[in-house]
């Protein structure tokens, strides 16, 4: 039960919903994210670079859903951006924002192109981790963050170098962020899914193709993630009873890391 579904008269205090903030929200895992929290009954904010795509995801998330079109590596709008919820506080943010942009071997990707999904994944994770902390230091303290990260952080697969070692990063900031930010009373954890079946990896890997059946023989639950096993490991690490837990990177793979 979620705590703003708690009634006085049991002896719970009543707890307004929260607000929550997730980057990459018009994606197919920041929507399934975002649909976790609003069947909690909190309140939801879609950031996303794509202004289109992301008004039409709050849309179809219902009233407890708003967009905000935002590019997380610009650090003055990020800024502003929080700055709009001075009354209101942001409660929990998830930072779902990502790029699989490139691929490329050590001896042939651009360097320009690693830096670019660099530029999304790491420093746009940063600015908006540290835009948060500010918010929640200027709030009194407390709040958590969900990093979405991923076992390639851990788990090599060639060509995908650039956005591995992006998400190697990710788990580093995390731990960063968790050690600093605990005597403010703020946790922060990262959840690191295998491959998810979002609607583009569908269309890229229907099922019963040959990279799906690859991809699916490294698993030993037998295929890859669907969207809504990745939301509820990101609401459990917000929600009261991950209160004793950050600096966490909780993988969620059908056990591929063990193969």
């Amino acid at each position: 039960m979620h705590p703003a579904e708690r009634h006085a008269d049991k002896g719970v205090p009543v707890l307004s919903p929260r607000n929550i903030l997730v980057t990459g929200g018009a994606g197919g895992i920041g929507q399934g994210i975002a649909q976790a929290f609003i069947d909690a009954g909190d309140r939801v904010h879609l950031v996303d670079l794509n202004a289109e795509a992301v008004t039409a995801a709050a849309a179809k998330l219902g009233t407890q859903a708003r967009a905000i079109p935002l590019d997380i590596t610009d650090e003055s709008a990020v800024a502003a951006a929080f700055a709009a919820f001075e009354d209101t506080p942001i409660d929990v943010l998830v930072n779902n924002a990502g790029i699989l942009s490139v691929h490329g071997t050590v001896v042939e990707l651009d360097a320009t192109a690693y830096r670019s999904i660099l530029d999304v994944n790491v420093v746009g994770t940063f600015i908006v981790t540290q835009a948060f902390a500010k918010h929640r230091v200027s709030a009194g303290g407390g709040g958590a963050i969900v990093n979405i990260s991923s076992i390639g952080g851990r788990q090599p697969t060639p060509g995908m170098g650039a956005y591995e070692s992006s998400k190697a990063a990710v788990d580093s900031v995390t731990r960063w962020s968790a050690i600093e930010l605990a005597e403010h009373g703020i946790r922060v954890n990262a959840v690191a899914p295998g491959p998810v079946l979002t609607p583009m990896l569908q269309q890229g890997m229907p099922e019963g193709s040959a990279e799906r059946a690859a991809w699916a023989n490294r698993i030993p639950l037998g295929d890859l993630a669907q969207v809504h096993n990745i939301a509820p490991a990101v609401f459990f690490l917000a929600s009261p009873g991950a209160a004793h837990i950050t600096g966490v990177c909780l993988p969620v793979d059908g056990g591929q890391l063990l193969t």
